[in-house]
């Protein structure tokens, strides 16, 4: 750069400096973030500064980084330019609260007390109104609760003279969760794992909020690998648990979210080859009773199906009368499929053996007993011979 072009640009950013003046707001580029205090590029003479905790999410964590874009109000020019993306309670000017409204930049002010319809507040020592709609996103059961609270709040009217002062809270939350929204969308992905809050529990599931309003369902199927027969005695509303996400499916502009417990531990079927081949008496816990069988766990997750025709029960008769769910009772492997987790049992071929058994049992006494009796005939035949003689 020559020396005429030099002078250009220091000219053009002296004329930008005077152009400044408390109360605007500016567009300006990110230089450098140091530990309190980020440098930022607004075109003028020199960088103006932010404090980095203006930077910060609410988590604490800097959001931003160096050559970041940012919208910010002067409110200073007192020994360089000093800038704020929030207007501090009691800090900001009438021309900065216009400023303030037409940038759409969040202000400071404290609940002061309830009135018809909602709150006053209090910014920059005037007088605001703020809708009992307009402070929270939810309504709160009790309404003084907001009563002394320093909020942030979104100017939405401002006009005669400051007279005319309304204001929104529950605006800045919305938008901070759509902005939450849709950064947990994008982390959203199947097989991710996240971390929520039960919102409601239904018989067929929990909804879990994921972050910013966007919920998923984690379906009774997929909270455990054994059967959950009520999902209101493993989870309540506001527990927090962490779940994998199966599937996002899009449809009409909605979208559905479904979520996996179980997942997260091990699949007890991958531990099950050759530990119950056919032909073996096994325990199992009866889970579940239908029309056409009984479904028997032979531990958590492990289940399997007796038919209604091995179940021992005549033809006909109620299953439910006959079984009980959480009942024990042995049952003898028929099939083990486990690439296929299918496993079938059989009551009545125990009850078949067992009068096999008792058959056998029966024939050996009785050829047992005739033996005997063969002998003591023999016996007393030769006795009476001896006699004759």
């Amino acid at each position: 750069m020559n020396d005429d072009e030099d002078f250009a640009a220091l000219f053009a950013a002296s004329q930008q400096a005077k152009r400044l003046a408390t109360g605007e707001t500016v567009d300006g580029t990110i230089v450098t973030i140091g530990p309190e205090v980020a440098l930022v590029d607004v075109g003028a003479k020199g960088e103006a500064s932010l404090a980095v905790d203006e930077l910060r999410n609410e988590d604490g964590v800097i959001e931003a980084r160096v050559g970041d874009r940012i919208q910010a109000t002067i409110v200073s020019m007192s020994g360089g330019i000093v800038l704020s993306r929030r207007l501090q309670r009691g800090a900001a000017s009438r021309r900065q609260l216009e400023n303030a409204f037409s940038a759409g930049l969040p202000v400071e002010g404290k609940v002061e007390s309830q009135v018809k319809g909602g709150y006053t507040v209090t910014i920059a020592r005037l007088r605001a109104f703020c809708p009992q709609s307009q402070i929270d996103t939810v309504r709160d059961a009790d309404p003084t609760s907001h009563l002394g609270q320093v909020y942030e709040f979104r100017i939405i009217e401002l006009g005669d003279d400051g007279r005319q002062f309304v204001v929104s809270r529950r605006a800045l939350l919305e938008a901070e969760q759509k902005k939450r929204a849709d950064e947990i969308r994008r982390a959203l992905v199947p097989d991710a794992v996240v971390t929520g809050r039960v919102v409601s529990v239904r018989e067929f599931g929990a909804f879990v909020d994921l972050g910013g309003g966007v919920q998923g369902l984690l379906h009774v199927s997929e909270m455990g690998w054994s059967r959950v027969n009520d999902p209101t005695q493993m989870l309540k509303p506001g527990d927090e648990i962490t779940v994998k996400v199966l599937r996002i499916d899009s449809k009409n502009g909605e979208e559905k979210i479904a979520l996996g417990l179980k997942q997260l531990t091990d699949d007890p079927w991958s531990s099950v080859a050759g530990k119950y081949p056919v032909g073996q008496v096994v325990p199992g816990r009866i889970t579940r009773i239908a029309e056409f069988g009984v479904f028997a766990e032979l531990e958590p997750g492990v289940v399997g199906l007796l038919p209604a025709a091995e179940s021992g029960v005549a033809k006909g008769a109620d299953l439910k009368k006959a079984f009980a769910v959480g009942s024990r009772v042995d049952v003898i492997v028929l099939e083990a499929d486990v690439p296929g987790r299918r496993l079938r049992f059989s009551i009545k071929a125990i009850q078949d053996e067992a009068e096999k058994a008792d058959v056998r049992d029966y024939a050996a006494r009785a050829d047992a007993e005739s033996a005997s009796l063969g002998s003591l005939a023999d016996k007393l035949r030769g006795a009476l011979g001896s006699r004759d003689k």
